[in-house]
């Protein structure tokens, strides 16, 4: 069955024209005028915009954490992924102590059996970086997982030292990879950390006070230095701060190959929020800034200093003393009140898979900081391009798939964790007003959300392998 979506603004990174968009067996058959509707479903998008299924490249689902897991796994995520208009995700599957890379990747996809609804793919992350495990990178590339993750943060449980990412550099580029960096300078944080607990500083906001905007700033540079002597291309994730960007501004000006991501609670939360007293709620590394910060993101965004924009989706309960309704089941996970009384046991991250895109049209389209084609090539095209799955994703083109999104662009929510699809106790945007939202998205031509009906089938979506040497 084909289907015909008629008279809507088709909106890619570049244009922004109005034409029909016909689909026919998951993929965008034909594009233009008045095309002709016959054996087909008719949608009319009339004062509406076709925009490509966005693309989150940075998710955390179900993953352990500091004595529990995140809230979402690979069926919530994805739902919750869809309603927000998200129809592709990268997830991380973590290697830990011992583990080769292909054991790792068998544990995470021992996760998905009946699960995923729209399509997927994972980033490798090394925490243990052994001879063997190094030799063992290009491999993934058969797997069809092309970027590899390093911390430089969390001393003595996942940070790997110069020697490793360098190597791992050098290693990942030889083959066409793209190394991802979580830049923070563990070792300095780990003095500040140990400090905060001797003085009995044990609230949200301390763990702000020992994660400073330099240590980002000092390991950014630090990854992209290393970068240039390896002539390896680096992404960095979750930047935060002005200082942090700066560095990336630096590289880029010098035609250094780096890139960088910030996610949307970075440009609207400040390290206030987390002396409230539901902070823990606000915990996450790297933690927020400043309103100085948010500022200088939102311009970074516009001036294109920074290309993309993900969530690091990576949600606990606030109460996981309590059970949630969550569809036709009762969920109960330990979450934030594991460190009550400590921040350093309070597990890292936040949710918003299902946010991003609602969240950056109402705060940055409706309010003119970035277009439309911008919105389109930061959260779509540029993640497509950048992680190697360009043009079959990221765009609305013949041929492409047919990952669509029509967007009402009068529709109007009230954010609120009694309307969110996460799987979550808490939305970190609650009571803001939202103004232009997914109406109907389509995964592969297969309708899954249609207003607040939910069409999707768990199981349909479909792992993505993706290709190397694939850079903005």
């Amino acid at each position: 069955m084909k289907t015909l979506i008629k008279n809507g603004t088709v909106v890619t990174a570049s244009d922004s024209i109005i034409a029909d968009v016909l689909i026919e067996d998951e993929k965008v058959i034909a594009l233009g005028a008045n095309l002709p509707g016959e054996d087909a479903n008719v949608i009319d998008a009339r004062g509406k915009f076709v925009l490509p299924g966005g693309i989150d490249v940075h998710t955390h689902l179900e993953l352990v954490m500091m004595g529990t897991v995140s809230s979402d796994d690979f069926y919530s995520g994805h739902r919750a992924a869809a309603f927000g208009g998200t129809t592709s995700h990268i997830d991380f599957a973590c290697q830990y102590k011992d583990e080769s890379l292909k054991q790792a990747l068998d544990n995470w996809r021992a996760k998905l059996p009946g699960k995923p609804v729209i399509d997927y793919g994972f980033h490798i992350t090394i925490t243990d970086p052994t001879d063997a495990v190094i030799d063992e990178i290009p491999s993934m590339i058969d797997e069809g997982i092309t970027t590899i993750k390093l911390l430089l943060a969390y001393k003595g449980r996942l940070q790997v030292d110069d020697t490793a990412m360098f190597k791992i550099m050098q290693k990942a580029a030889a083959h066409g990879m793209l190394t991802m960096i979580h830049a923070e300078n563990g070792d300095a944080i780990q003095i500040l950390i140990d400090q905060s607990v001797a003085a009995n500083r044990l609230s949200p906001v301390d763990h702000v006070l020992t994660r400073p905007h330099w240590a980002e700033a000092e390991a950014t540079l630090r990854a992209i230095s290393l970068a240039a002597m390896a002539d390896a291309p680096v992404y960095i994730v979750h930047m935060t701060c002005q200082s942090s960007v700066e560095q990336l501004m630096y590289a880029r000006s010098r035609g250094l190959k780096a890139m960088g991501e910030t996610c949307p609670h970075y440009l609207f939360f400040t390290l206030d929020h987390l002396r409230r007293p539901d902070g823990a709620k606000w915990v996450c590394s790297p933690p927020f800034r400043t309103e100085s910060d948010n500022e200088f993101l939102w311009k970074s965004l516009a001036q294109n200093n920074l290309q993309v924009v993900g969530t690091d989706h990576c949600p606990f309960f606030l109460d996981g003393t309590k059970e949630i309704q969550y569809e036709d089941k009762r969920i109960k996970i330990a979450g934030k009140e594991l460190g009550k009384n400590d921040f350093t046991l309070i597990p890292n991250g936040v949710p918003g898979i299902e946010d991003r895109l609602p969240i950056l049209w109402s705060f940055g389209v409706g309010r003119g900081i970035i277009s439309m084609n911008r919105f389109v090539e930061l959260c779509c095209s540029n993640p497509a391009k950048i992680f190697g799955m360009y043009p079959r994703k990221g765009t609305v083109a013949v041929g492409s798939d047919a990952d669509i999104v029509i967007w009402n662009p009068n529709l109007k929510k009230t954010v609120s964790v009694t309307n969110t699809h996460q799987r979550t106790d808490y939305n970190l945007y609650e009571g803001m007003e939202l103004i232009g939202l997914p109406e109907k998205v389509f995964v592969r031509g297969n309708m899954i959300v249609d207003g607040e009906r939910w069409l999707g089938k768990a199981g349909q979506g479909k792992f993505l392998k993706r290709a190397a040497g694939a850079v903005l």
